[in-house]
């Protein structure tokens, strides 16, 4: 489930509490999460390396490390990192698949229940390889409502889908298109080709706004997701359209549709206000 507010809440997370930080010991507990390299490489590898930065591409959260290498994890569904300081009493370890030990007595955990998530060690020609065949950031100023209506002109898909294209747009995923497509008033179904620039604009907008309000209220948890802390995110709340199905459109006051025929995954949406 994290997109992208959710994986730079992480990514943020990570980096103000463990940037300079060594890695002193690896334990590899469930090597399945691994690509591209075993669990015995892995240990070689980061035994000793220092953090030097966390970040952020599309839904993956990067480690920089000083070794020149990244450690690049994509906790798709049920992926969590989290910063052990001793306070986690429950059962928030009890699916860690990788644990990292640093050298002020802390550890750092990839945790994930249904071990969708991916764990990946590349160095930066590799990473750059990945990362060019990803879309562009929809945060970053290139992404204007020029090119994004550009994008949509290029395919008759509908709206919903291409949004949710890592490769032509990186990070948005189904809540988050459910949720600009609301407040852009876009049917989610309708071909990318016959959204106007005018409209572009105003989807540009929408997608950006609900972008940096859930990123402020640190993420969307429903079941899974946590923070680097172990802590749910707040955008729950404030959602408008992604699961309230046949509840009552906070616009119009008519009720909400819900329908899994545009992509396969649950769209939601105001067949009144959305065109």
């Amino acid at each position: 489930m994290p997109e992208l507010p959710e994986t730079e809440t992480i990514a943020r997370d990570l980096d103000g509490a463990i940037r300079g930080r060594k890695i002193t010991k690896v334990s590899v507990r469930k090597a399945d999460v691994l690509r591209g390299v075993t669990a015995r490489a892995l240990a070689k590898s980061l035994r000793n390396a220092t953090i030097v930065r966390s970040w952020r591409r599309a839904k993956l959260v990067v480690l920089d490390l000083d070794t020149g290498d990244r450690l690049v994890v994509q906790p798709r569904f049920t992926g969590a990192l989290l910063i052990d300081d001793g306070g986690f009493t429950g059962p928030e370890l009890s699916y860690s698949t990788l644990r990292l030990e640093l050298d002020d007595g802390r550890s750092l955990h990839y945790a994930d229940v249904r071990r969708l998530g991916t764990v990946a060690l590349m160095n930066a020609k590799r990473f750059d390889e990945y990362s060019r065949m990803l879309g562009i950031e929809p945060l970053d100023r290139a992404f204007t409502a020029k090119h994004l209506s550009a994008v949509l002109r290029a395919t008759s898909q509908p709206v919903k889908k291409v949004l949710m294209e890592q490769r032509k747009i990186a990070g948005i995923g189904n809540i988050y298109a459910n949720e600009a497509l609301w407040r852009a008033r876009i049917d989610p179904s309708r071909p990318a080709a016959s959204v106007s620039l005018e409209e572009a604009k105003l989807l540009r907008a929408s997608i950006v706004g609900v972008l940096e309000a859930a990123i402020e209220a640190r993420g969307t948890s429903f079941r899974d997701y946590r923070d680097a802390r172990g802590k749910r995110g707040s955008f729950v709340e404030k959602l408008e359209a992604y699961g309230r199905g046949g509840l009552p459109c906070r616009r119009c006051g008519h009720k909400l549709v819900s329908t899994h025929a545009i992509d396969g995954r649950a769209t939601t949406l105001c067949v009144t206000c959305q065109r």
